[in-house]
């Protein structure tokens, strides 16, 4: 990890002859002031005296060794690197980078492993934090736990000490001194990627591994069990029997109660499992979870998520992310069906059914590339006309599948209207009908005739579309017209070991993209070009820098009857997904009209998810009616499957737009 300024060697001289006198000696001061460097200048300098020293990382969010989220307790070991380097002894999982919001479980990790030092000198590397009632708590407690008998404080020269009152009473020997007039923070954004680095590279050896949760007792903060889009690159540390951390990991997925972590290796059986809030973004950055991470809703909240004023005529609009996609109900749980599935790092859109489009800004129609209609009633295809305006331009046709006879459909609306100016910027679309195991195809453009294209057959599994990354299927169920439910299916995600691009020296950049499309696309031999200019194969780049991640399943299900044909079709498709959309349109009290209009009852859409065995079910296209007691509909539902996501539309719209 880059070092913000080296300090002073009037600094080593002075520490180097308070360490003769104090051997447990804490480091304090502000972020970016060279802490870490400091202690890492005076082991060099004991070495050349040829005195073992010990440091104890204690700065969970970036230690100066070892994997962020730990406490790290290493020797200084001169034949290391060039010039000397700490060695690994032992770390105490925290799984936080808070160490203001964790101070209570940071200072016993600290008081543990002090007392595992023995007598050589021993430097404390402490968190910047130096503000608030954190810091004045962190500063006595820390000195008392790691039973330190001297206190540095090195800060910028015209920076005061907060802290003078909590420093005097401690009654230990202090030297203050002065970081580098240029020492500076490195900012958010250079220390989340440092961090990032040393957590890919402790996981570097890491493998995949199952543990049953029902057989552990979990600690710490946890996201609820019954929320596993919250656990998906969480960080954990698993104990024994004694406290002490075997490894720590990062959670790939939870199903039911069965983990699937990539653990470092580890020798001895867990019993404990710690987990707080660290956490890997959907960018691949280690950072600190939502504080509110979506879950399932306890029961009686869905009438506030209700009832609040942005949301009172649509509901909750469910936003939820899964690896490499954020999905989001557009219209809320009320409104017409609209899902949006925005494919993060592809500028890439893709929409189920076409509902009120007003919540999307018209240049998002842009990357949309794929639509995916369940079938042609008012409520789902509706926003067609706000696609076809978006898309007048040199836009490259736009893919939409959807039941027999939707190109008909589809064809009325380009036909209503005069395309005498438009010329070579008419909108295209090229429109996939599912006919039992075949999939027409049509060619559509403003102003010009529908044309019927080549069909093709397709297998038994219904796949509509597939390409590099991830493929849809659809199966048709009953609404008194045929409507199709479809299933988006991940392929094993790619992601960058950001450690090995450091040692390369390699920056980040639209290159990363490119070596994962080609990868995925087994283009092995393509040559990708390199920040400094040279070429390197997609086979040899991938092997070097790639590593794979399971791929999630997301389906999509709305405007059918409750019939066991709809139901086994249905489930069959779901089955085993990550989650479920799925309609419960009226009560089990209105069960004959749900039977008369072709739809769900809360009970069926409940009983569906349980028998899918989805991880997670979104209901959604409730009967307006229910605006004042969808409370009942989620009390329904939970009777007979309890893992429900919903959350209150805090996603702006602005977000839709990237």
């Amino acid at each position: 990890m880059p070092e913000p300024m080296p300090p002073d060697n009037t600094h080593i001289a002075a520490l180097l002859d308070l360490v003769v006198r104090h051997p447990r000696v804490l480091l304090t001061g502000p972020p970016g002031s060279g802490k870490t460097s400091l202690a890492r200048r005076v082991a060099a300098g004991l070495a050349e005296r040829g005195q073992v020293c010990r440091c104890l990382a204690a700065d969970p969010g970036l230690p100066g060794f070892g994997p962020p989220g730990a406490v790290c307790l290493g020797s200084w070991d001169p034949r290391l690197g060039e010039n000397g380097d700490w060695q690994l002894d032992a770390i105490e999982a925290l799984a936080t980078l808070d160490s203001a919001r964790f101070r209570l479980p940071l200072i016993e990790v600290v008081r543990r492993m002090a007392a595992r030092a023995n007598a050589v000198p021993l430097l404390i590397d402490t968190p910047g934090v130096e503000r608030g009632i954190g810091g004045a708590e962190l500063l006595p407690a820390r000195a008392s736990a790691a039973r330190v008998t001297a206190v540095v404080r090195l800060a910028p020269a015209q920076e005061s000490d907060p802290y003078p009152h909590e420093r005097a009473a401690l009654g230990l020997t202090t030297l203050s001194l002065a970081a580098h007039p240029e020492a500076r923070h490195p900012g958010k954004q250079q220390r989340r990627q440092w961090r990032t680095a040393a957590w890919d590279a402790y996981l570097d050896s890491a493998e995949e591994s199952e543990l049953d949760l029902s057989t552990l007792s979990i600690v710490g903060a946890p996201p609820p069990c019954n929320a596993p889009t919250a656990w998906p690159g969480r960080q954990v540390g698993l104990l024994d029997a004694n406290g002490a951390t075997l490894a720590l990991g990062e959670v790939c997925s939870l199903v039911g109660t069965r983990l699937t972590v990539r653990l470092s290796p580890m020798a001895g059986t867990p019993l404990t499992l710690v987990v707080r809030d660290a956490q890997r973004d959907g960018e691949g950055q280690l950072g600190t979870a939502r504080s509110r991470p979506r879950t399932a809703v306890a029961p009686g909240q869905e009438e506030a998520l209700l009832s609040t004023s942005q949301e009172s005529a649509a509901g909750p609009r469910p936003t939820l992310r899964l690896n490499g996609l954020r999905a989001t109900l557009i219209n809320g749980v009320f409104g017409d069906p609209l899902l949006h599935l925005r494919l993060r790092h592809r500028k890439r859109s893709l929409l189920f059914d076409l509902g009120d489009p007003g919540r999307l800004p018209a240049r998002l129609a842009h990357q949309v590339s794929d639509v995916f209609i369940s079938h042609a009633h008012f409520d789902h295809i509706s926003g067609f006309p706000w696609l076809l305006r978006s898309r007048i331009g040199n836009y490259p046709p736009c893919r939409i599948y959807g039941p027999p006879g939707l190109t008909g459909h589809l064809d009325g609306f380009l036909r209503g209207i005069l395309w005498d100016r438009v010329e070579e910027k008419a909108p295209r679309f090229e429109v996939f009908e599912l006919h039992g195991e075949r999939l027409a195809h049509y060619r559509l453009a403003a102003g010009k005739p529908m044309k019927a294209l080549s069909p093709r057959d397709i297998d038994g599994g219904g796949m509509v579309h597939a390409e590099p990354g991830f493929r849809v299927r659809a199966v048709t169920l009953d609404h008194g017209t045929p409507v199709l439910a479809f299933a988006y299916e991940a392929d094993t995600q790619l992601k960058v070991r950001k450690e090995r691009l450091e040692v390369h020296g390699w920056t980040p950049g639209p290159w990363l993209g490119e070596l994962k499309q080609h990868a995925m696309e087994k283009d092995d031999s393509v040559e990708i070009v390199l920040p400094d200019g040279s070429r390197r194969p997609v086979s040899v780049l991938a092997e070097k820098l790639l590593f794979a991640h399971p791929g999630q399943r997301l389906v999509y299900a709305t405007d059918f009857g409750d019939t066991p044909g709809n139901r086994e079709r249905l489930c069959a498709l779901a089955s085993g997904a990550e989650v479920l959309f799925c309609e419960a349109s009226f009560r089990e009290d209105q069960a004959e009209q749900a039977r008369r209009t072709g739809h769900l009852t809360a009970r069926a859409c409940g009983e569906i998810a349980a028998a899918a065995g989805v991880c997670q079910l979104v209901p959604f296209h409730f009967s307006r009616r229910h605006v004042a007691d969808a409370g009942e509909l989620y009390a329904e539902i939970r009777r007979h499957f309890n893992r429900l996501a919903a959350t209150p539309g805090s996603e702006p719209d602005t977000e839709e737009q990237d």
